[in-house]
């Protein structure tokens, strides 16, 4: 495993990121597909045995549920010192907002609630799960700045926004000696690239560390045109990002198969490859013990200036889906 600092904070996180939201009780969540917290252990286990120290999780998997299964899970398996634990908060819910409630008081009560979920004293990094649009700027990262000083955060990162609100937020911090978002957590992937028009620059210029999700596009860009899976069949949240464009993305995916063939790794190591020549850490989910032991491979596969064109030659502009498409 290779290590790297995450943006301009001090956390130092492999270059993998295990994505947490497979696990939690199925009964709790949106999700039927969850894995029980004997099953999450032995993946989580094998990540740590392949160098993986950052998880990412959120108040939201499966009730809660699926942060008290990583905290358990790490605290049977891991020194707290060792590892990088990222959680999210949702924005204001309208009975916060019908009740008062600031969205400095949000933060707290998220975080606190994580917290309690986890059973730690402190998350590493402390993420905005979506831009709020009903709740002013100020007071979230006011209340964020606020969750840095007592010690319960050490860094903050914000996920699904667009490059003009992170740059605002920031601003907004800097002028009021506010902690800045040092990460940001968007949707980006070899068939869905649309994070490099603007978010990906401005990144590069001030340093902040991207962590994308949906690094495998739900698993389209780790299996073989016309493969499938029970949870590619089941996943109707995936499938309204995705199907849209399956024909053009087609072409992108049968490119990876053929690396794939030609340097005889998985599909997954590929298209990883290829995300960790732009990212810094991209998180990946697992629910299955291969899929975290290709994931840590691609670390060590390097893609020639020729490949990397090559898997990126067919790419046509999407548009935005999921969470960004609902806020536009």
């Amino acid at each position: 495993m290779k290590y790297t600092k995450l943006g301009n904070s001090e956390l130092n996180v492999s270059r993998i990121c295990m994505g947490c939201m497979g696990f939690g009780d199925s009964q709790k969540g949106m999700h039927s597909w969850t894995l029980d917290e004997q099953s999450s252990k032995e993946i989580v286990k094998r990540g740590l045995e392949l160098g993986v120290n950052f998880f990412d999780t959120a108040i939201a998997y499966q009730g809660g549920t699926g942060e008290e299964y990583l905290g358990r899970i790490l605290r049977s398996l891991a020194k707290r010192e060792d590892v990088v634990v990222a959680t999210k908060f949702p924005p204001r819910s309208q009975a916060e907002i019908g009740a008062g409630i600031t969205g400095q008081r949000h933060v707290q009560n998220m975080l606190d609630a994580s917290l309690r979920h986890l059973s730690m004293d402190y998350v590493d990094l402390y993420i905005v799960h979506s831009w709020d649009y009903n709740t002013p700027t100020f007071e979230i990262m006011e209340g964020l700045n606020n969750a840095v000083k007592a010690g319960k955060v050490r860094a903050i990162g914000i996920s699904n926004c667009y490059a003009y609100q992170l740059a605002k937020a920031n601003a907004l911090a800097e002028a009021n000696c506010f902690a800045k978002f040092v990460s940001i957590q968007g949707h980006y992937n070899l068939i869905f690239r649309e994070e490099e028009r603007e978010m990906a620059r401005l990144c590069q210029e001030d340093n902040i560390a991207m962590t994308p999700y949906s690094a495998l596009a739900s698993g389209r860009l780790s299996r073989r045109p016309g493969e499938t899976s029970k949870r590619l069949e089941q996943d109707t949240y995936a499938k309204g990002k995705y199907d849209a464009m399956a024909e053009q993305d087609g072409e992108i995916i049968a490119r990876v198969a053929e690396l794939a063939d030609k340097h005889e790794v998985s599909m997954t190591e590929v298209s990883l490859a290829w995300l960790l020549t732009r990212v810094t850490s991209p998180v990946v989910g697992a629910t299955k013990l291969h899929h975290i032991e290709r994931a840590a491979r691609a670390v060590d596969l390097e893609l020639t200036a020729e490949e990397i064109a090559y898997l990126e030659e067919p790419y046509v502009p999407h548009k935005l889906v999921g969470v960004m498409a609902q806020n536009r």
